[in-house]
């Protein structure tokens, strides 16, 4: 609570208002997150649900583990995506142990309640909690070799720089020879992009407003929700995707946690989330700037998206210069 305050002062306190897109994911958020998942123009689960269900015995090969390996998956969700890869490991008997984090409690519960009927001879042990927390502060890997995972394009979420901090974090608590399997999506045609983030059910709109609407539950804030739009918009130069609230009249917004008002006026933009899709050369430069080598990308039939597998090779390097 007391880090979701201080960002959000800090946030709405800044010229170019901004919030950070983690806090999208409350249990009500993932649950909003579901139904975006199921939209048919959001290529990105059904794509990488596509690689995890078919190429599954091609990625473990690419690992090269021989023995008992740890499975540390960040942000699972509802674990659709990596159950079809945990099963090809359960059917195969493969010595694994699987420990999904994951900051939402009920997705946490659900997600083992699930592989516990499905998959019940896998070892699981979960964790709840944001993953900067539990990587950085509150976590001890074990000696076994480690395949950390990082889907559905999380990592597009970040600037290249802090991208680049948040790999070579995830490199800090790895040994050398383990793994990083990372979703990214790929540049492609701008206007495939574009109605992936801009659903004309409206449910994009209802994910970002559910921002609002967690700091008026957890910090007794008043925003009126129907005081703001959602708008968004496709760079294809730079391959980023933009996501804002757009504030529709000039006001001012009370967050009792804080004790002070902060004021909008109209038009104003208050950023929520960025999601960059990157090329090849760019993922490359990625790895090597963090301290691993690429192995190999998996990518869907569409080439639409890709789940890159990296090997830890080295301390953090100098960041390249590459948009």
């Amino acid at each position: 609570m007391k880090t979701f305050a201080e960002d959000v002062n800090k946030g709405l306190s800044s010229k170019f208002k901004h919030l950070s897109s983690k806090y999208f994911y409350d249990d009500q958020g993932s649950q909003i997150f579901q139904q975006i998942m199921h939209m048919p123009d959001y290529y990105l689960t059904d794509s990488e649900h596509e690689i995890l269900q078919e190429q599954s015995s091609q990625i473990v090969e690419s690992l090269g583990f021989d023995s008992h390996f740890n499975i540390i998956e960040l942000g699972p969700g509802d674990g659709q995506k990596t159950f079809h890869f945990l099963k090809y490991l359960a059917d195969n008997h493969l010595p694994v142990t699987y420990i999904p984090v994951d900051i939402s409690a009920a997705a946490i519960n659900l997600l083992t309640d699930k592989l516990h009927q499905e998959l019940p001879g896998l070892d699981i042990h979960p964790l709840v909690g944001d993953y900067f927390h539990v990587l950085d502060e509150n976590f001890e890997f074990k000696e076994d070799p480690k395949l950390l995972m990082f889907l559905g394009s999380n990592i597009g979420n970040y600037r290249t720089s802090d991208a680049v901090r948040l790999l070579s974090l995830f490199g800090s608590k790895m040994n050398l020879g383990d793994k990083l399997l990372i979703g990214m999506d790929l540049q492609k045609n701008p206007s495939t992009i574009l109605n992936a983030y801009n659903d004309p059910a409206g449910i994009t709109r209802s994910f970002n407003l559910n921002l609002l609407s967690r700091m008026n539950r957890e910090l007794h804030a008043n925003f009126d929700l129907t005081a703001f739009d959602f708008y968004c918009h496709y760079n294809p130069e730079t391959g980023e995707v933009k996501s804002y609230l757009v504030s529709l009249k000039a006001q001012s917004v009370l967050i009792g946690a804080l004790g002070k008002s902060f004021d909008f006026k109209e038009n104003e933009l208050l950023s929520t989330e960025l999601s960059k899709k990157y090329t090849y050369d760019q993922i490359e430069a990625m790895s090597e700037a963090s301290g691993f080598e690429v192995l190999n990308n998996f990518t869907d039939r569409n080439h639409y998206f890709t789940d890159s597998l990296w090997t830890k090779v080295d301390e953090y390097l100098e960041l390249p210069k590459f948009t």
